[in-house]
């Protein structure tokens, strides 16, 4: 490992993008602890270890800023709205004729669906920066005793602070796509692997401060085998195989060589999780607005909301979102993996799956093999969401916990996927890679 990091430093062009790398994302944390106008910053340092519990989407959304979120900063929104609108566009390619025809045109047609994501990234932003602020001045984000942490409700003071996150976030996704251009990995992913390892310290700590340095030991030892079982589960895949025919063009012969297509257990990533927990938010939002000022008034479904659908701790919000994670994982690869269309792509180029006719059985095929590979994914995806809800109610000191859900599958993805990138810069030189 130390001569694969010294061969490293010893090329000029690797050396350069990981410098420019780890220069965008210094920047990228300094950003998260300016505080945009307008706001109390001793009164909300005051108030952000009483906010430290937030649950449900705002939970992942701080975890995505890297704790930014609490802190009202310039990049307090994040890499969130990015990845929202990321997925509004992948899932519109399935309503819109026009947003698919884009994506099979290649380069271009993605250089435009990328715009289409960046004016959608704005929009979004410029909402959730509005729906922050307004939290914050009910006292909803921080509780009732922070009322005082934005410093001036007039309108042209409020616009300011949504102008400066919204900038915030824009400044965020230019960041990511310096990062992939002239930096090293995937800019984007980059940003919210630093976003989730920064929160790590500061739930660790709170797990020693509150349940001791045993219990902090017993959680180190179940997040190490944790990110054993989850890079065996991400690198397992189902491979496909796939045999060219041979053909001649001219006086030049073609095809006859042997490849796999590689359907992966977890083909869904980690947008099952988001969904699920974006959709479990909005019973908290209901309850919210519905919620009486006199709490004797409040209706019996208000109650029930409350008892079994933002509380975590109870069974059906626990059954509730296990089976949402399964389904939108099974909803979220149909959409990503086409059968009809890898399948019509192969008989173009004269592939075909030995034993298997070319064309409708190709695709029928494919569409049994992804249902049945993705029903263990699905599982494994509904499992690792509910390991911050178990671990919550076991050691009690942390809602963001560490290891499990979302933040796993990120920084164990991006952490295999960068080093492969490096790997083949690598090997590229002539060298030895860092993988063996």
């Amino acid at each position: 490992m130390f001569s694969a990091i010294a061969r490293i430093l010893k090329t000029p062009d690797l050396r350069r993008k990981i410098g420019i790398s780890v220069l965008i994302i210094a920047l990228y944390r300094m950003g998260t602890f300016i505080p945009v106008p307008f706001v109390d910053y001793g009164i909300l340092r005051e108030c952000i270890d009483p906010a430290s519990s937030t649950q449900g989407l705002m939970s992942m959304i701080n975890m995505f800023s890297g704790g930014a979120l609490l802190q009202l900063s310039v990049f307090a929104l994040g890499i969130m709205p990015y990845i929202t609108a990321s997925i509004i566009i992948q899932v519109l390619r399935v309503v819109i004729p026009r947003f698919e025809a884009l994506h099979k045109e290649g380069q271009q047609g993605q250089a435009k669906l990328n715009q289409y994501t960046r004016y959608l990234n704005i929009a979004l932003s410029i909402l959730q920066a509005t729906v922050m602020i307004t939290l914050a001045i009910q006292g909803t984000l921080f509780g009732t005793q922070c009322l005082g942490v934005v410093t001036s409700e007039e309108w042209h003071s409020i616009l300011l602070m949504v102008l400066t996150m919204t900038a915030g976030s824009s400044l965020i996704m230019w960041m990511g796509e310096q990062i992939t251009e002239s930096g090293i990995g995937n800019g984007m992913s980059l940003l919210i692997f630093t976003s989730i390892a920064a929160t790590f310290p500061s739930s660790l700590a709170a797990i020693a401060v509150t349940k001791g340095i045993e219990t902090l030991l017993v959680v180190l030892a179940v997040g190490i085998l944790l990110v054993f079982l989850v890079v065996f589960v991400e690198q397992s895949q189902r491979r496909v195989p796939v045999q060219y025919a041979r053909r001649m063009v001219g006086k030049r012969t073609y095809g006859g060589n042997n490849t796999y297509i590689p359907i992966k257990v977890n083909q869904a990533g980690v947008v099952p999780i988001i969904f699920s927990s974006s959709l479990l938010y909005l019973p908290m939002l209901l309850v919210q607005f519905a919620a009486p000022a006199d709490a004797a008034d409040t209706p019996d479904w208000v109650i029930w909301v409350n008892t079994w659908l933002v509380n975590q701790n109870s069974p059906v919000y626990m059954l509730v979102y296990f089976f949402l994670t399964i389904a939108f994982a099974y909803f979220y690869v149909a959409i990503t993996f086409n059968p009809e269309e890898v399948a019509d792509n192969m008989k173009k180029y004269g592939g075909f799956i030995p034993g298997i006719r070319a064309g409708r059985p190709t695709a029928e095929y494919l569409s049994y093999v992804l249902s049945r590979i993705t029903l263990p994914g699905s599982i494994y995806l509904a499992a690792i969401a509910m390991i911050p809800i178990f671990a919550f109610s076991l050691f009690q000191a942390n809602q963001n916990f560490p290891f499990g859900g979302a933040s796993i599958l990120i920084m164990v993805g991006v952490g295999l996927d960068t080093v492969k990138q490096i790997d083949a810069q690598l090997q590229q030189r002539h060298y030895e890679g860092l993988l063996k």
